[in-house]
Protein backbone atom coordinates (compact mmCIF):
# COMPACT_ATOMS: atom_id res chain seq x y z
CA UNK A 1 0.00 0.00 0.00
CA UNK A 2 1.38 3.65 -0.62
CA UNK A 3 2.15 5.43 2.15
CA UNK A 4 -0.24 8.21 3.44
CA UNK A 5 -0.63 11.84 2.88
CA UNK A 6 -0.45 14.59 5.66
CA UNK A 7 -3.04 14.46 8.05
CA UNK A 8 -5.92 15.96 5.58
CA UNK A 9 -8.42 18.01 7.99
CA UNK A 10 -10.83 21.35 7.26
CA UNK A 11 -7.99 23.41 8.20
CA UNK A 12 -5.32 21.39 6.50
CA UNK A 13 -4.39 22.17 2.68
CA UNK A 14 -4.00 19.34 0.07
CA UNK A 15 -0.85 18.87 -1.05
CA UNK A 16 -0.65 20.72 -4.67
CA UNK A 17 -1.15 18.17 -7.51
CA UNK A 18 -1.93 15.35 -5.03
CA UNK A 19 -4.87 14.42 -7.42
CA UNK A 20 -3.41 15.24 -10.96
CA UNK A 21 -3.25 11.23 -11.07
CA UNK A 22 -6.52 10.47 -10.23
CA UNK A 23 -7.86 13.19 -12.41
CA UNK A 24 -5.72 11.96 -15.16
CA UNK A 25 -6.66 8.20 -14.77
CA UNK A 26 -10.18 9.51 -15.30
CA UNK A 27 -8.88 11.22 -18.44
CA UNK A 28 -7.47 8.66 -20.33
CA UNK A 29 -10.75 6.50 -19.53
CA UNK A 30 -13.20 9.36 -21.28
CA UNK A 31 -14.19 8.73 -24.54
CA UNK A 32 -13.90 11.06 -27.51
CA UNK A 33 -17.76 11.83 -27.28
CA UNK A 34 -17.37 12.29 -23.35
CA UNK A 35 -19.07 9.73 -21.99
CA UNK A 36 -16.98 7.77 -18.40
CA UNK A 37 -17.44 4.40 -18.54
CA UNK A 38 -15.65 1.62 -16.07
CA UNK A 39 -12.75 1.31 -17.93
CA UNK A 40 -11.37 2.19 -21.31
CA UNK A 41 -13.90 0.66 -24.11
CA UNK A 42 -15.61 -0.44 -20.89
CA UNK A 43 -19.75 -0.84 -20.07
CA UNK A 44 -21.19 2.43 -18.89
CA UNK A 45 -23.66 3.67 -16.73
CA UNK A 46 -24.98 7.33 -16.18
CA UNK A 47 -24.75 7.25 -12.20
CA UNK A 48 -20.64 6.07 -12.22
CA UNK A 49 -20.14 8.52 -15.27
CA UNK A 50 -21.38 11.66 -12.92
CA UNK A 51 -19.60 10.36 -10.21
CA UNK A 52 -16.77 10.70 -11.90
CA UNK A 53 -17.64 14.01 -13.67
CA UNK A 54 -18.12 15.15 -10.48
CA UNK A 55 -14.58 14.67 -9.03
CA UNK A 56 -13.10 16.44 -12.27
CA UNK A 57 -15.28 19.43 -11.67
CA UNK A 58 -14.41 19.53 -7.93
CA UNK A 59 -10.48 19.11 -9.41
CA UNK A 60 -10.76 21.91 -11.57
CA UNK A 61 -10.66 19.72 -15.05
CA UNK A 62 -13.55 21.91 -16.05
CA UNK A 63 -12.56 20.48 -19.93
CA UNK A 64 -13.73 17.18 -19.05
CA UNK A 65 -16.09 17.63 -16.84
CA UNK A 66 -18.08 19.42 -19.66
CA UNK A 67 -17.75 17.27 -22.28
CA UNK A 68 -19.06 14.35 -19.60
CA UNK A 69 -22.39 16.66 -18.85
CA UNK A 70 -22.61 17.75 -22.53
CA UNK A 71 -22.53 13.80 -23.54
CA UNK A 72 -25.23 13.51 -20.70
CA UNK A 73 -27.21 15.89 -22.17
CA UNK A 74 -27.25 14.95 -25.66
CA UNK A 75 -27.79 11.30 -24.46
CA UNK A 76 -30.81 11.73 -22.77
CA UNK A 77 -34.25 9.55 -24.31
CA UNK A 78 -36.87 11.73 -25.60
CA UNK A 79 -38.97 9.92 -22.73
CA UNK A 80 -36.45 11.89 -20.21
CA UNK A 81 -34.94 8.18 -19.56
CA UNK A 82 -30.94 6.79 -20.07
CA UNK A 83 -29.93 3.54 -21.10
CA UNK A 84 -27.59 2.22 -18.57
CA UNK A 85 -25.54 -0.94 -18.87
CA UNK A 86 -24.95 -3.36 -15.96
CA UNK A 87 -22.24 -6.24 -15.81
CA UNK A 88 -22.70 -9.33 -13.21
CA UNK A 89 -21.99 -8.76 -9.89
CA UNK A 90 -18.38 -9.40 -8.46
CA UNK A 91 -17.53 -12.51 -6.60
CA UNK A 92 -14.82 -13.15 -4.35
CA UNK A 93 -13.31 -16.26 -4.29
CA UNK A 94 -10.31 -17.45 -2.87
CA UNK A 95 -7.94 -17.47 -5.99
CA UNK A 96 -9.11 -13.83 -6.88
CA UNK A 97 -9.30 -15.11 -10.38
CA UNK A 98 -13.35 -14.61 -10.39
CA UNK A 99 -13.30 -11.06 -11.33
CA UNK A 100 -12.99 -10.48 -15.11
CA UNK A 101 -14.00 -7.11 -17.78
CA UNK A 102 -15.54 -10.13 -20.14
CA UNK A 103 -17.89 -10.63 -17.28
CA UNK A 104 -18.94 -6.91 -16.98
CA UNK A 105 -20.00 -7.07 -20.45
CA UNK A 106 -22.30 -9.53 -20.15
CA UNK A 107 -24.27 -7.35 -18.63
CA UNK A 108 -28.08 -6.10 -19.45
CA UNK A 109 -29.40 -3.20 -20.47
CA UNK A 110 -31.71 -1.67 -17.91
CA UNK A 111 -33.30 1.59 -17.25
CA UNK A 112 -32.28 2.53 -13.39
CA UNK A 113 -34.55 5.00 -11.80
CA UNK A 114 -31.94 6.06 -9.66
CA UNK A 115 -29.28 6.65 -12.36
CA UNK A 116 -31.57 8.23 -14.11
CA UNK A 117 -32.40 10.68 -11.15
CA UNK A 118 -28.99 11.12 -10.46
CA UNK A 119 -28.36 13.73 -12.89
CA UNK A 120 -30.05 16.29 -10.51
CA UNK A 121 -27.48 15.95 -8.13
CA UNK A 122 -24.75 16.36 -10.16
CA UNK A 123 -25.73 19.07 -12.12
CA UNK A 124 -26.81 20.75 -8.37
CA UNK A 125 -22.99 19.65 -7.61
CA UNK A 126 -21.82 21.73 -10.93
CA UNK A 127 -23.88 24.62 -10.09
CA UNK A 128 -22.51 24.87 -6.21
CA UNK A 129 -18.69 24.71 -7.76
CA UNK A 130 -19.28 26.46 -11.14
CA UNK A 131 -22.02 29.07 -10.44
CA UNK A 132 -22.64 29.08 -14.15
CA UNK A 133 -26.96 30.32 -14.28
CA UNK A 134 -27.06 29.23 -18.21
CA UNK A 135 -25.93 25.98 -17.60
CA UNK A 136 -28.03 25.60 -14.69
CA UNK A 137 -31.40 26.58 -16.87
CA UNK A 138 -30.11 23.61 -19.62
CA UNK A 139 -29.62 21.13 -17.04
CA UNK A 140 -32.94 22.01 -15.68
CA UNK A 141 -34.77 21.13 -18.60
CA UNK A 142 -33.10 17.92 -18.38
CA UNK A 143 -33.86 17.39 -14.92
CA UNK A 144 -37.53 18.38 -15.63
CA UNK A 145 -37.48 15.42 -18.21
CA UNK A 146 -35.62 12.98 -16.20
CA UNK A 147 -37.91 13.64 -12.94
CA UNK A 148 -40.80 13.02 -14.76
CA UNK A 149 -39.95 9.67 -16.05
CA UNK A 150 -39.79 8.27 -13.02
CA UNK A 151 -42.23 9.56 -10.55
CA UNK A 152 -44.84 7.41 -12.37
CA UNK A 153 -42.48 4.16 -10.70
CA UNK A 154 -43.39 5.30 -7.22
CA UNK A 155 -45.76 3.31 -5.60
CA UNK A 156 -48.97 4.31 -3.40
CA UNK A 157 -46.41 3.51 -0.32
CA UNK A 158 -44.15 6.12 -1.37
CA UNK A 159 -40.91 3.41 -2.61
CA UNK A 160 -39.70 3.82 -6.56
CA UNK A 161 -39.56 0.71 -8.69
CA UNK A 162 -35.78 -0.37 -9.10
CA UNK A 163 -36.13 0.01 -13.29
CA UNK A 164 -38.62 1.10 -15.88
CA UNK A 165 -40.88 -1.78 -16.62
CA UNK A 166 -38.83 -3.08 -19.52
CA UNK A 167 -38.84 -6.47 -21.26
CA UNK A 168 -35.69 -7.56 -19.37
CA UNK A 169 -36.42 -6.08 -16.00
CA UNK A 170 -39.70 -7.95 -14.73
CA UNK A 171 -39.13 -7.48 -11.25
CA UNK A 172 -41.48 -5.22 -9.59
CA UNK A 173 -39.48 -4.00 -6.35
CA UNK A 174 -37.57 -1.79 -4.47
CA UNK A 175 -33.73 -1.22 -3.82
CA UNK A 176 -33.09 0.03 -0.59
CA UNK A 177 -29.74 1.90 -1.49
CA UNK A 178 -31.23 3.55 -5.06
CA UNK A 179 -34.02 4.63 -3.21
CA UNK A 180 -31.78 6.47 -0.35
CA UNK A 181 -29.73 8.26 -3.71
CA UNK A 182 -33.48 8.95 -5.35
CA UNK A 183 -34.23 11.40 -2.14
CA UNK A 184 -31.08 12.87 -2.13
CA UNK A 185 -31.59 13.52 -5.99
CA UNK A 186 -35.25 14.67 -5.55
CA UNK A 187 -33.49 17.41 -2.80
CA UNK A 188 -31.01 18.55 -5.48
CA UNK A 189 -34.18 18.67 -7.86
CA UNK A 190 -35.95 20.87 -6.16
CA UNK A 191 -33.01 23.20 -5.07
CA UNK A 192 -31.83 23.91 -9.26
CA UNK A 193 -35.61 24.46 -9.28
CA UNK A 194 -36.18 26.80 -6.37
CA UNK A 195 -32.73 28.83 -7.93
CA UNK A 196 -34.76 29.10 -11.12
CA UNK A 197 -37.96 30.67 -9.31
CA UNK A 198 -40.07 27.58 -10.40
CA UNK A 199 -42.30 25.49 -7.73
CA UNK A 200 -42.41 22.07 -8.00
CA UNK A 201 -45.25 20.83 -5.78
CA UNK A 202 -44.92 17.32 -7.28
CA UNK A 203 -41.31 16.77 -6.57
CA UNK A 204 -41.80 17.98 -3.01
CA UNK A 205 -44.49 15.51 -2.29
CA UNK A 206 -42.54 12.55 -4.15
CA UNK A 207 -39.65 13.09 -1.47
CA UNK A 208 -41.99 13.59 1.14
CA UNK A 209 -43.47 9.99 0.78
CA UNK A 210 -40.29 8.83 -0.48
CA UNK A 211 -38.95 9.92 3.09
CA UNK A 212 -41.73 8.05 4.69
CA UNK A 213 -41.10 5.03 3.19
CA UNK A 214 -37.22 5.17 4.29
CA UNK A 215 -38.21 5.61 7.42
CA UNK A 216 -40.96 4.09 8.41
CA UNK A 217 -41.76 1.09 5.77
CA UNK A 218 -38.35 -1.22 5.26
CA UNK A 219 -41.23 -3.66 4.15
CA UNK A 220 -41.94 -2.12 1.02
CA UNK A 221 -37.46 -2.81 0.08
CA UNK A 222 -36.36 -6.06 -1.05
CA UNK A 223 -40.01 -7.58 -1.11
CA UNK A 224 -39.59 -10.22 -4.27
CA UNK A 225 -35.91 -10.94 -3.71
CA UNK A 226 -33.10 -11.88 -1.27
CA UNK A 227 -32.55 -8.87 1.19
CA UNK A 228 -29.56 -6.55 0.34
CA UNK A 229 -28.92 -6.06 4.03
CA UNK A 230 -25.29 -7.77 3.52
CA UNK A 231 -24.64 -4.88 1.48
CA UNK A 232 -22.66 -2.09 3.32
CA UNK A 233 -24.94 0.50 1.38
CA UNK A 234 -27.88 -0.73 2.45
CA UNK A 235 -26.25 0.70 5.54
CA UNK A 236 -25.12 3.82 5.55
CA UNK A 237 -26.99 4.54 2.32
CA UNK A 238 -30.47 6.25 4.69
CA UNK A 239 -28.01 8.12 6.84
CA UNK A 240 -26.60 9.86 3.32
CA UNK A 241 -29.90 10.37 1.97
CA UNK A 242 -30.78 13.27 4.16
CA UNK A 243 -34.63 11.26 4.83
CA UNK A 244 -33.74 10.32 8.39
CA UNK A 245 -33.09 12.77 11.19
CA UNK A 246 -29.74 13.15 12.59
CA UNK A 247 -30.44 11.19 15.61
CA UNK A 248 -31.79 8.35 13.43
CA UNK A 249 -29.05 8.37 11.06
CA UNK A 250 -26.53 8.17 13.76
CA UNK A 251 -27.98 5.04 15.27
CA UNK A 252 -27.95 3.03 12.08
CA UNK A 253 -24.61 3.86 11.77
CA UNK A 254 -23.53 3.09 15.35
CA UNK A 255 -25.61 -0.51 14.61
CA UNK A 256 -23.73 -2.19 12.21
CA UNK A 257 -20.17 -0.15 12.59
CA UNK A 258 -18.43 -3.16 13.87
CA UNK A 259 -20.08 -5.39 11.09
CA UNK A 260 -18.86 -3.64 8.13
CA UNK A 261 -16.07 -1.29 9.20
CA UNK A 262 -12.75 -2.92 9.69
CA UNK A 263 -10.05 -0.01 11.65
CA UNK A 264 -7.71 1.60 9.93
CA UNK A 265 -8.79 -0.01 6.70
CA UNK A 266 -12.72 0.69 5.67
CA UNK A 267 -15.87 -0.65 4.45
CA UNK A 268 -16.33 -4.12 4.01
CA UNK A 269 -18.77 -4.01 0.61
CA UNK A 270 -20.24 -6.96 2.09
CA UNK A 271 -20.71 -8.20 5.40
CA UNK A 272 -19.76 -11.81 5.24
CA UNK A 273 -16.77 -11.23 3.43
CA UNK A 274 -13.16 -9.54 3.63
CA UNK A 275 -13.39 -7.30 1.01
CA UNK A 276 -12.71 -3.30 1.31
CA UNK A 277 -14.17 -1.23 -1.29
CA UNK A 278 -12.75 2.21 -2.19
CA UNK A 279 -15.59 3.79 -2.90
CA UNK A 280 -17.88 2.25 -0.21
CA UNK A 281 -15.45 3.70 2.04
CA UNK A 282 -15.72 7.12 0.57
CA UNK A 283 -18.94 7.05 0.67
CA UNK A 284 -19.14 6.16 4.10
CA UNK A 285 -17.10 9.53 5.11
CA UNK A 286 -19.98 11.14 3.14
CA UNK A 287 -22.32 10.09 5.43
CA UNK A 288 -20.60 11.11 8.19
CA UNK A 289 -20.27 14.37 6.90
CA UNK A 290 -23.77 14.76 6.21
CA UNK A 291 -24.30 13.85 9.47
CA UNK A 292 -22.12 16.45 11.51
CA UNK A 293 -19.21 13.51 12.79
CA UNK A 294 -16.38 15.44 11.19
CA UNK A 295 -14.10 13.84 13.54
CA UNK A 296 -14.81 10.53 12.43
CA UNK A 297 -14.80 11.33 8.72
CA UNK A 298 -11.50 13.11 8.91
CA UNK A 299 -10.16 9.51 10.91
CA UNK A 300 -11.41 7.86 7.74
CA UNK A 301 -10.31 9.77 5.23
CA UNK A 302 -6.97 9.03 6.54
CA UNK A 303 -7.74 5.41 5.60
CA UNK A 304 -9.11 5.98 2.21
CA UNK A 305 -5.63 6.83 0.81
CA UNK A 306 -4.06 3.89 1.17
CA UNK A 307 -5.70 2.96 -1.81
CA UNK A 308 -3.91 5.26 -3.97
CA UNK A 309 -1.33 3.07 -6.97
CA UNK A 310 1.72 4.49 -7.71
CA UNK A 311 0.02 6.85 -10.42
CA UNK A 312 -2.31 8.37 -7.93
CA UNK A 313 -5.50 6.34 -9.72
CA UNK A 314 -7.35 4.35 -6.96
CA UNK A 315 -7.97 0.55 -6.34
CA UNK A 316 -11.33 -0.59 -6.08
CA UNK A 317 -10.31 -2.68 -3.32
CA UNK A 318 -8.43 -4.44 -1.61
CA UNK A 319 -8.95 -8.48 -0.21
CA UNK A 320 -8.21 -7.67 3.47
CA UNK A 321 -7.02 -11.47 4.24
CA UNK A 322 -4.69 -11.86 1.20
CA UNK A 323 -3.44 -8.10 1.72
CA UNK A 324 -3.62 -7.87 -2.39
CA UNK A 325 -5.46 -4.76 -3.89
CA UNK A 326 -7.99 -6.53 -6.06
CA UNK A 327 -9.95 -6.64 -8.64
CA UNK A 328 -6.84 -5.03 -10.48
CA UNK A 329 -8.92 -2.39 -11.92
CA UNK A 330 -9.00 1.62 -10.76
CA UNK A 331 -12.65 2.37 -12.02
CA UNK A 332 -12.81 6.25 -12.48
CA UNK A 333 -15.91 6.01 -9.83
CA UNK A 334 -13.81 5.45 -7.55
CA UNK A 335 -11.40 8.38 -7.98
CA UNK A 336 -14.47 10.82 -8.34
CA UNK A 337 -15.61 8.91 -4.73
CA UNK A 338 -12.51 9.74 -2.96
CA UNK A 339 -12.48 12.96 -4.44
CA UNK A 340 -15.89 13.84 -3.14
CA UNK A 341 -15.05 12.38 -0.08
CA UNK A 342 -12.34 14.53 0.48
CA UNK A 343 -13.84 17.88 -0.58
CA UNK A 344 -16.99 17.10 2.13
CA UNK A 345 -14.24 17.04 5.41
CA UNK A 346 -11.83 19.48 3.67
CA UNK A 347 -14.24 21.82 1.94
CA UNK A 348 -12.16 22.36 -1.25
CA UNK A 349 -14.84 24.30 -3.28
CA UNK A 350 -18.72 24.72 -2.43
CA UNK A 351 -19.31 21.42 -3.94
CA UNK A 352 -19.10 20.13 -0.15
CA UNK A 353 -21.75 21.63 0.37
CA UNK A 354 -23.81 18.81 -1.32
CA UNK A 355 -23.14 17.00 1.98
CA UNK A 356 -23.35 19.54 4.66
CA UNK A 357 -26.42 18.46 7.40
CA UNK A 358 -28.48 21.33 5.70
CA UNK A 359 -28.47 20.18 2.20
Amino acid sequence: MQTSPPHLTRSTPIPDGYFDGAIKSICDIQSDNGAIPWFENGVYDPWNHLEAAMGLNICGAYNAADKAYHHLFKTQLEDGSWWGQLGSAVPIDETLHSFSRTSMDTGQLIRDTNFIAYCATACWHHWLIRGDIDFLKTAYRVVDKAIAFILPYQSEHGEFRWTADDPDTPENDALLTGNSSIHKSLGCAILIAETLGHERPDWLLAQTRLSQALTDKPERFDRTWASKERFSMDWYYPALSGALSEESARARLEEKWDIFVIPNVGVRCVSDEPWVTTAESAELILALCANDEMTRAEEHLQWLHQFRDERGAYWMGLQVEQNVFWPIECPPWTAGAVILATDAVCQLTKGSELFTPAT
